[in-house]
């Protein structure tokens, strides 16, 4: 999918938790793992960065540590 369709400016906050929700496995993939995508998309959730913004200070963060 075209990364442009989740924009902050093409979606509602609704529709930004369903995607977010829709990355989270449904199995326990991710148990014993420090990463919580609600912290990490919280702003895009909000609408003040978007998801590139998201991921680049992510792995800032990641790199720093």
């Amino acid at each position: 999918m075209p990364e442009n369709k989740y924009l902050i400016a093409d979606t509602t906050k609704s529709e930004r938790i369903a995607l977010i929700k829709s990355w989270i496995p449904e199995d326990e993939a991710m148990d014993g793992c420090d990463i919580d995508l609600w912290e990490m998309y919280r702003d895009y959730i909000n609408g003040t960065k978007e998801i590139a913004e998201c991921n680049a200070a992510f792995q800032t963060e990641y790199y720093m540590e």
